[in-house]
């Protein structure tokens, strides 16, 4: 069953045996908020990656982060001429050399980084309009932004089993229960993880004509 908000606030109390005069909706939204931002930190999944695409300004080296940026994956710039290709990630001390080295031109940017919380840079600084696509990680929805909806979450309606276990290890940690029970919920969630791990970054990104068909190595039968 997919879960709603209601359905794993419903859950959560459920399994820790609390009612709402102490597992409040305030807290609970917190504990679910919490447990994405766990899932989330732990393994990226298909369905955060996003794509956005912007002009670099000529002059202008700096590049506006997107809202729900998490991290960059990769920058692609297309030229006037319409060739693509990659920039190449750096650090901020790297760019900060580039910029303060004597006759450095600009140009069609090269390199990018992360600069601060705001902007990410770019090297040479453009001498011309480029069309620029960003591929990034977003910070994904969480289900308590909508309270009253029955759509639920890409993780909420696919992998309620994860979604439970990490809520529970923290609504456990919260009201300070049983150590034995914790542990048990910190176990299924770690065991919940590395399944939610192996298909998101292992088989949703494999191809059996070009990695082949996923083979279990059989075992030699004991003498």
């Amino acid at each position: 069953m997919a879960y709603t908000l209601a359905n794993l606030q419903d859950d959560i109390r459920s399994y820790t045996e609390v009612d709402d005069g102490v597992l409040t909706t305030g807290i609970l939204n917190t504990i679910i908020k919490n447990s994405e931002n766990k899932i989330y930190r732990e393994a990226d999944s298909d369905d955060n990656r996003f794509y956005a695409t912007s002009n670099l300004a000529a002059g202008s080296r700096y590049v506006t982060i997107p809202s729900d940026l998490r991290f960059i994956r990769y920058v692609q710039l297309t030229d006037a001429a319409g060739d693509q290709t990659f920039l190449e990630k750096k650090d901020t001390s790297y760019m900060a050399t580039f910029y303060d080295t004597p006759g450095t031109a600009s140009g069609i940017p090269k390199y990018y980084a992360n600069w601060d919380a705001n902007y990410w840079v770019v090297a040479p600084t453009p001498n011309s309009t480029n069309l620029i696509t960003l591929a990034y990680t977003k910070q994904p929805d969480s289900i308590t932004a909508s309270p009253g909806s029955t759509q639920g979450t890409y993780t909420s309606n696919k992998y309620q089993d994860l979604l439970l276990y990490a809520c529970l290890v923290e609504a456990y940690g919260y009201l300070k229960g049983p150590v034995d029970m914790l542990q048990y919920y910190a176990q299924a969630y770690q065991k919940a993880m590395q399944s939610y791990a192996i298909e998101q970054q292992g088989r949703r990104r494999r191809d059996e004509y070009q990695d082949g068909v996923i083979r279990t190595p059989l075992k030699s039968p004991s003498p």
